[in-house]
């Protein structure tokens, strides 16, 4: 190692401040371009950071309940605007939040078949004692777009158990009412009275209007109602084979002028599950559209919501 002379060591340490300055400043600046989202090679060169919030220039992100708030007013305009659109006597009830899990439901007294222990419910009510109801629609004879536009511009959800023989020509209604988010459920094939069939014919009536559904609407059913409500062991054991869990029946029934009721008491009750048709101004005194003004009116006079039947059973 060759020694170091004086005047080098002298010049040497001359220069050492001006050295660590000139250090001090790279150092900064790479910090800086670090602080300003350039790394001098990274995959964000180039790039400025977006200002955080508080700091000048940035946008404050308004608080979660604000936000919120916000959203509940502007949905609550715009039901208030459909409910004066479509004429509704009063804009319909918010249903509250699904709940977390499913009430157990039970066969209603009086609906039991013999060894029916294991057999899917048969029920008029769903357990609950939130103000709500639940809104189906059978068979599928008329296909009203309006009714379509009505309620989903509403916001009403309903559940519809369809019939083959009567929705087979227009397929393309339905798809567009599950589009709406409308589960369609199992009504049999061709509506026939399943007590006075045979074994081989209730199941080509329930099994086959389920392989119907699959084909054409992608999901196989979970909810069978019977024609006419009425319904055997043989029914209920052969619906439980093809994938029915549950029958709901219902507590009440809509039509365009006037309600008809299960109870004695001729009332709505929480949970009580409402029947009406497919149906138009050749069997009814009105259209599907009037129907639904009159059961909201109903419906929503006596304080209570619409749910999502699905939501609970």
């Amino acid at each position: 190692m060759q020694p170091v002379r004086q005047n080098e060591k002298s010049a040497m340490k001359r220069h050492r401040p001006v050295r660590a300055v000139l250090v001090a400043l790279l150092v900064a600046a790479i910090a800086s371009a670090c602080a300003e989202g350039t790394d001098g090679g990274g995959a964000d060169q180039g790039r400025r950071a977006e200002p955080a919030a508080g700091r000048p220039g940035a946008a404050a992100a308004p608080p979660p309940a604000a936000a919120r708030a916000e959203r509940l007013k502007r949905q609550q305009a715009a039901r208030v605007a459909a409910a004066k659109k479509w004429g509704l006597a009063e804009v319909p009830l918010v249903p509250p939040a699904p709940p977390a899990e499913k009430p157990r439901i039970t066969t209603r007294e009086g609906f039991e078949v013999e060894g029916g222990d294991a057999l899917p419910p048969v029920f008029t009510t769903v357990p609950t004692k939130e103000r709500i109801v639940f809104l189906t629609i059978d068979d599928g004879a008329e296909k009203d777009p309006e009714l379509l536009r009505m309620m989903t511009e509403l916001g009403i959800p309903y559940s519809a158990f369809i019939s083959d023989y009567v929705v087979s020509d227009d397929y393309g209604y339905f798809k567009d009412m599950q589009a709406r988010g409308v589960t369609l459920s199992n009504h049999t094939l061709n509506h026939r009275y399943l007590p006075g069939l045979s074994k081989a014919d209730q199941r080509r009536e329930i099994c086959g209007e389920q392989d119907k559904i699959e084909k054409y609407f992608g999901k196989r059913p979970t909810l069978f109602r019977p024609p006419f409500g009425n319904y055997n062991g043989d029914t209920l054991r052969i619906a439980g084979s093809c994938g029915i869990e549950a029958v709901p029946l219902w507590a009440a029934e809509a039509f365009p002028d006037h309600m008809e009721w299960r109870e004695p008491d001729r009332d709505l009750h929480p949970g009580d599950i409402v029947l009406t048709h497919f149906r138009g101004r050749e069997e009814w005194k009105g259209s599907m559209t009037d129907m639904v003004r009159s059961v909201m009116k109903t419906i929503t006079g006596k304080g209570y919501a619409v749910a999502r039947l699905e939501d609970y059973v």
